[in-house]
């Protein structure tokens, strides 16, 4: 139970399955109860000196003794003392070393800055619109897939990939911190993308963790060595999803992740609004099955290649509009492009959100 804003499956620790969020004193409340299993009205949350019972009502304060509190304790000189001195700094920041270039200087040795590849290669001229063409299924999801599922914030597990970066690189396992605090480098949160121990993807089967199966060969991988195989030998990946893909945290690795590894396309029952505005900022193609229509009811395994017969001219792309899936096992079925508006279809032209803002910043 905390008070935070946020309860993902295991945000607050690894092993923690679910979390219920609550107002501070209803925290403490269940803290002293030591259940949440419990009728606050009819049952003692504890038990006095006087071997009496305690009731939630009893401890519970007034309006006036929270002002007091308030009063007594949030003053005034806090907040002056903090902003008089804002823009001075610290001793220890003051005494940074700063260099004196107007373009930043990348530490290839850092393992939390590190160049970002969005733009290695990039033209003034548009890649265009592109389909997708017998990709791998790098995941087969369900219902209420959340950011965090997708780009964890917490702990860095031992054997993940990213603990093998790190290592690798010098770092002690106590010094791993938190893909949250590591989002400045990409290496580290490519290798954190669908990294949730409780990623549960049907292509595994039931077993829970942040593994899939490389379809050609069978072999089970942590999704971030499946999607590097698939990437190295040529092959875009898509996504399978069911309703409420990306919902929780608007996440923006939770997008730039998926891109890094090769996603080309998820295609869910529904997504969450800004998710799905995300991914089209990094140039993944968002598709809704037909309602009514899932991968289960479409007979669909994960285990097919799939193809998304899309235009290749921008301009014969419109908002919503239906398009073709067809798989290398003689499957079809109709989804609905997901590009709501013509600007996201202009960033779709572009590779998605940040070549579209370059080019226009380098045309001005």
């Amino acid at each position: 139970v905390l008070s935070g804003n946020r309860n993902f499956e295991g945000r607050v620790h690894a092993l923690t399955r679910a979390n219920y969020l609550a107002s501070p004193p209803l925290v403490v409340a269940y803290a002293l109860a030591g259940t949440v299993d419990i009728d606050f009205d009819k049952e003692p949350i504890g038990t006095g000196k006087d071997g009496k019972s305690v009731y939630f009502k009893d401890i519970w304060p007034s309006t006036e003794e929270v002002a007091e509190a308030v009063e007594s304790s949030v003053l005034p000189n806090m907040f002056k003392s903090t902003y008089e001195a804002i823009t001075k700094g610290n001793p220890m920041w003051n005494q940074l070393s700063v260099p004196s270039s107007t373009m930043y200087s990348w530490d290839p040795k850092s393992t939390y800055i590190h160049e970002p590849p969005y733009f290695k290669n990039m033209t003034m001229e548009p890649p265009g619109a592109h389909g997708v063409k017998d990709a791998y299924c790098l995941l087969n999801f369900g219902d209420s897939i959340t950011t965090d599922h997708i780009s964890p914030a917490g702990s860095i597990h031992k054997d993940s990939p990213a603990a093998k970066f790190l290592l690798d690189r010098g770092v002690e396992r106590k010094d791993f911190n938190s893909y949250g605090s590591r989002r400045g480098n990409d290496e580290v949160m490519a290798r954190g993308t669908f990294a949730n121990i409780r990623l549960v993807n049907k292509l595994l089967n039931g077993e829970v963790g942040p593994k899939t199966i490389h379809v050609p060969t069978g072999e089970k991988l942590y999704v971030f060595d499946a999607a590097m195989r698939y990437k190295d030998a040529g092959h875009d990946t898509i996504v399978l999803a069911g309703a409420e893909y990306g919902s929780g945290s608007s996440r923006d690795w939770a997008a730039k992740g998926p891109m890094l590894l090769g996603v080309k396309a998820v295609i869910a029952k529904s997504f969450e609004r800004i998710h799905r505005s995300n991914l089209v900022g990094m140039g993944i193609i968002p598709l809704c099955f037909k309602s009514g229509e899932d991968a289960d009811t479409l007979g669909l395994t994960g285990h097919e290649r799939y193809t998304i017969d899309l235009p290749r001219k921008i301009d014969e792309i419109r908002p919503g509009q239906d398009v073709t899936v067809t798989t290398d096992n003689g499957k079809s079925f109709t989804c609905t492009v997901r590009f709501d508006t013509e600007v996201e279809l202009a960033y779709f032209n572009n590779g998605g959100i940040l070549p579209y803002v370059i080019r226009n910043l380098i045309r001005q």
